[in-house]
């Protein structure tokens, strides 16, 4: 799954650096100021190889440096690479691989996916591979990987003479876990969830428990989603109910219900009975998908479906659920947690200067993850066995199953650009003039290019999907593309003003922009 323009940026890149390859491993570079904010690393050997890397560290502006008795224009924030300490063959900042707007097309059934349900039910004290203890254990330590879940469950004693029966003000229950999510059950029922961050796994749930006179048995399904797998002190971190957990507004006011009996349970019923398989789904009684709710907690859902037809990439859009995990034929594609809303800020990105995780955000607001991949090398043609365990709830009929495809193409090229094939027919004799850029589309296979969304020679802004016209355009920029791409898989189309009908603003560094839909 190719994802342009950073896979063709990279390989650009990487050719680059191979060109580089004699100087690099034969000298130390040394390095050379050539302005405030700009330097030069050259490589140069004994024999006489050079290759030269010239910085600009300016985020707002260009730079004209002069290196070897020639003059370059380095970009803001950019480094140009030289193989020959002569001739720029690739500038950090100048894109010159496409980029690609996809779309996720539904797989079209007739009635969708028949589900079928079966509740998996809190666990509870006598269930099987329960073990009891007074107090609360470290759930990575006790679970030692076999699954993500880990119940804790306890009674709680309810005097009938409880103020809150007549209040109507219900008691809170409060627990402090290390993380990373936790599911409430009180009496069977799911209370509430809480979960933790990236930046901070522990979780705090409070909130009032409709608690009955006598005992009522209180459940924590207590679920880690990983951990960090670099940097010191692994033994540090932990996960899993550490406490305190407590009741407040009760007669005697607070409860703590830290250091009284606990019962505890590894996994899960349907993982034990090994539920996303097809022989283990035969061990329980299943819903049929005329019963089949939604918004239900620890559901799993089963179906079959048939391959679609063609070779486009496939995934599953999980947007209706919440959070669980995914089968397919027996092998896991992943676990899902549509339920959790990515945050920040998202607005225009600029890559220019220091880098950090929180830089250039996209679909703020929305699941981190919406589609999960399915390999195709995984599916028969028939009869294909899906498995989704929901933890929250959510609504199955909601799945769809889509095809990745190609929805259009762009390219975005300067005048003047430097790439790697022009440098290499100018070295190897074949060219003996300076050679201007051209902007390359191609389709997938089996698609071709349909109509230009957009085209402009000149000041164009903005990006692909949503270029817009500068102050100056070349009126012919559409023509040049109709002409050459139309009806095609691949164009080139060179960045010349007299492939665009003339210079429209002379004196000015130009570009060309240009998406094209394909079909």
């Amino acid at each position: 799954l190719l994802r342009q323009p950073k896979w063709g940026h990279l390989k650009d890149l990487h050719r680059a650096i191979k060109l580089c390859e004699p100087a690099l491993v034969s000298e130390y570079p040394s390095v050379i100021p050539l302005g405030n904010y700009q330097e030069a690393r050259v490589f140069k050997s004994t024999s006489g190889i050079c290759a030269a890397f010239l910085a600009n560290y300016n985020t707002q502006s260009f730079a004209t440096v002069a290196f070897g008795n020639m003059h370059y224009n380095l970009p803001p924030w950019s480094i140009s690479i030289l193989p020959d300490c002569k001739n720029t063959v690739y500038n950090t900042a100048r894109v010159g691989a496409q980029s690609a707007q996809m779309k996720m097309t539904p797989v079209v059934y007739d009635r969708g996916f028949s589900w079928q349900s079966f509740n998996e039910e809190p666990a509870a004290y006598y269930d099987d591979n329960t073990f009891t203890m007074v107090g609360l254990v470290e759930q990575i330590n006790t679970t030692w990987d076999a699954s993500d879940y880990l119940w804790y469950m306890t009674d709680v004693a309810i005097d009938s003479s409880e103020g809150f029966f007549t209040s109507g003000k219900y008691p809170v229950l409060t627990v402090f876990s290390a993380g990373h999510a936790l599911h409430v059950f009180v009496n069977g029922q799911l209370s509430g969830t809480a979960y933790g961050s990236l930046e901070d796994p522990r979780l705090t749930f409070r909130d009032a428990v409709n608690l009955r006179a006598g005992v009522n048995k209180i459940a924590l399904l207590s679920i880690a989603v990983g951990l960090p797998n670099i940097g010191p002190h692994f033994e540090t971190w932990n996960a899993g109910v550490l406490g305190p957990v407590s009741l407040n507004g009760l007669n005697e006011g607070r409860r703590d219900l830290s250091w009284q009996k606990w019962s505890y349970k590894i996994g899960l019923k349907g993982e034990a009975l090994s539920l996303h398989s097809l022989s283990g789904s035969s061990s329980v009684e299943w819903m049929e998908a005329s019963m089949v709710a939604d918004k239900q907690p620890l559901t799993w859902y089963k179906t079959t479906f048939n391959a679609p037809a063609g070779d486009e990439p496939l995934a599953l859009d999980m947007n209706s659920m919440s959070k669980g995990q995914i089968w397919i034929n027996g092998h896991s594609i992943g676990r899902y947690w549509s339920g959790y809303k990515a945050l920040g800020t998202c607005g225009t990105c600029n890559y220019a200067g220091w880098f950090d995780e929180k830089k250039c955000l996209r679909n703020c607001g929305e699941a981190s993850q919406r589609w999960y991949h399915v390999p195709r090398s995984w599916l028969y043609p028939t009869g294909n066995f899906l498995v989704v365990f929901e933890e929250w709830g959510g609504n199955p009929y909601g799945i769809t199953l889509v095809k990745r495809e190609i929805d259009s193409v762009c390219a975005d090229i300067f005048e003047w650009q430097p790439t790697l094939t022009n440098w290499q027919l100018q070295a190897s004799g074949k060219v003996n003039k300076p050679l201007r850029p051209k902007a390359h589309l191609q389709c997938a296979n089996g698609q071709t290019m349909s109509s230009i969304k957009f085209a402009s020679f000149g000041t164009p802004e903005g990006v692909c999907g949503s270029f817009r016209e500068g102050s100056c355009h070349a009126h012919h920029s559409y023509d040049v593309f109709q002409k050459y791409c139309i009806g095609q898989q691949s164009c080139s189309v060179p960045v010349t003003p007299e492939a665009f009908g003339g210079d429209p603003c002379s004196n000015v560094m130009k570009k060309v922009s240009v998406e094209a839909i394909c079909s």
